[in-house]
């Protein structure tokens, strides 16, 4: 017979695992969002770098510019033929004039050169402009992401204290073995290449390092971050998220993964890990749990991705 509390206390430990789930596809959202908000960052400075160059050249071309018109102005202030009559040496005069002529092709140069970069300034500062906007709703993004993680993550800790103690006790047990004891058999398994095998040395090296949401490392990794940091060791660089990694190289069936293969998990590719051989991947699970190793079958599988 199973006890009448039995029941209650398993429907916790779905919902915490269900809110679990919820507080990682966010996780993948707000790491998409912050990573957008960094390139926008760097691009608006580097637009405002841009601009300031642009209004200095401006300035610049203004001033030589003014300084043309002056000296046309006090050379070319009479009409050329009264100033010819009146002029005690007319090829001194003459001189001048052919001067001032090609002064005035100069400036006429210069101004449409100045033109130009007008029109380009303020096409900089259009694009500045929408960079800015766009920047501003990545960062209402990512607040608005982060929210829902922590707001899950909150609900799920509430959810895990309110368990018998015993209870809790095995679920959190169950959830933080350190990955290194239990080690599965890998005796025999070689990566297909260097990359690979690079990739797989880093992950193995994080095993035991804590789940942290948004995180990519070297402390704390959520499971894409753990990825990405994985094969930057390859010299390889991944996207940030699971769903763009699951395109960050070829698709193969899953009875042909390979070592250093990414296993991307669920229909909405919302959780990612890394195929060690004789069935069995390294992630970093969820909040509570480290990096570890798991059964390559620990939930759906959606595809197989080889970088």
């Amino acid at each position: 017979a199973v006890p009448a509390s039995a029941a209650p206390h398993a429907d916790s430990r779905a919902e915490v695992d269900r809110l679990y789930q919820q507080a990682e596809e966010a996780t993948q959202a707000y790491d998409k969002a912050d990573e957008r908000a960094g390139a926008l960052r760097r691009e608006v400075h580097d637009s405002q770098d841009r601009i300031a160059r642009q209004q200095q050249r401006i300035n610049t071309m203004r001033e030589a510019l003014g300084s043309l018109a002056g000296a046309q102005y006090r050379s070319g202030g009479l009409d050329p033929t009264v100033a010819l009559l009146f002029s005690d040496d007319p090829q001194d005069y003459l001189d001048r004039a052919s001067l001032i002529d090609r002064i005035d092709v100069r400036r006429a140069g210069q101004l449409r050169q100045l033109r130009t970069a007008m029109r380009e300034l303020a096409q900089e500062r259009t694009e500045a402009a929408g960079k800015l906007a766009e920047l501003e709703r990545s960062r209402r993004a990512v607040a608005s992401h982060k929210a829902v993680v922590e707001n899950k993550l909150a609900r799920a800790r509430q959810l895990l204290n309110a368990m018998p103690a015993a209870d809790r006790a095995a679920f959190e047990h169950a959830s933080r073995g350190d990955g290194r004891a239990d080690l599965p058999d890998l005796s025999g398994v070689a990566a297909s290449d260097g990359r690979a095998a690079a990739a797989i040395a880093a992950a193995r090296s994080a095993l035991g390092k804590p789940y942290v949401w948004g995180a990519s490392g070297p402390s704390g990794f959520d499971c894409s971050g753990l990825m990405q940091w994985s094969y930057a060791h390859a010299g390889i660089h991944l996207p940030r998220t699971s769903q763009e990694q699951r395109y960050a190289g070829r698709q193969v069936p899953l009875s042909q993964a390979q070592p250093g293969d990414l296993v991307v998990y669920r229909s909405d590719a919302s959780h990612v890990a890394m195929y060690v051989g004789n069935g069995q991947v390294i992630h970093a699970p969820y909040p509570g749990a480290p990096v570890r190793y798991d059964p390559v079958g620990m939930m759906p599988v959606s595809s197989v991705t080889r970088p």
